[in-house]
């Protein structure tokens, strides 16, 4: 398990609004933690997205002490999320009260991009029982790697038109924070080739495609696959003898 010690911060638990309500654009809370010289506040609570499995960051904006301050990178470290701020007005006060507002276009974008990879990992899973080794995504399109021996146009074609036809279903998608022991009861909660959780967490959150997937998953998703939209897979690479990778875009 890594422990990432940042010298200036005070450690101080954020409250992820995030976690359960991935629609939340707007949100109230109180600063906690300022450090001028990175321009860097800590929230007791935050609805941005500070990055994590693939998925980047939320943008946006915090307005305290009636200054709006852009939030120009966000980041998860310990138990704090850290904001960091843009613009040359001096840093609110510790204590002050906040109002965050997200980039929504943004954040919709890749839920609807993050939820794309959801179907595509569950499809894959399902119908050719091969496991991911990676990923990465940006607004309205990513890549994954799949333990895959040979990938053919073909196969390629077969992939995308599964994945359109579950996005077509309109399947339901629920989060849930379960406790660690009972999360992994779950067979194939983990779809990675590797467990990336570590032995200390104590609750693992899920993300559950009604009758598709369900994932140990950190990341923003849209609340039912039809809001997903059009999915294209523009182009596919071998990246070694069984990683071969696939790319998306949603329209």
């Amino acid at each position: 398990m890594l422990i990432l010690f940042v010298i200036g911060y005070n450690l101080h638990m954020t409250r992820l609004l995030y976690q359960t309500d991935s629609y939340l654009k707007e949100f109230q809370a109180k600063i906690i933690s300022v450090d001028a010289s990175t321009r860097v506040v800590v929230l007791d609570q935050s609805a941005f997205y500070p990055g994590g499995g693939g998925q980047p960051c939320d943008f946006g904006f915090l307005e305290a002490d009636g200054v709006q301050y852009p939030v120009e990178k966000v980041k998860k470290v310990g138990e704090e999320v850290l904001h960091f701020l843009g613009g040359s007005s001096a840093l609110p006060a510790i204590n002050a009260a906040s109002f965050g507002t997200l980039d929504w276009v943004r954040r919709h974008q890749l839920m609807r991009t993050h939820t794309a990879m959801h179907i595509l990992c569950g499809t894959v899973f399902r119908d050719y029982g091969a496991k991911v080794t990676g990923g990465d995504m940006d607004p309205l399109k990513g890549r994954m790697d799949f333990e895959f021996e040979t990938m053919r146009a073909e196969l390629v074609r077969d992939i995308e038109a599964a994945v359109n036809h579950e996005v077509r279903q309109g399947r339901e998608i629920r989060v849930k924070i379960l406790p660690r022991e009972q999360a992994f009861q779950i067979p194939d909660l983990i779809r990675t080739k590797i467990n990336l959780l570590p032995a200390g967490i104590l609750e693992v959150r899920t993300v559950e495609i009604v009758g598709l997937d369900l994932q140990a998953d950190g990341g923003t998703h849209v609340a039912n696959t039809a809001e997903v939209g059009q999915v294209k897979v523009v182009d596919y690479k071998s990246k070694g003898a069984i990683n071969k990778r696939i790319y998306l875009e949603i329209e």
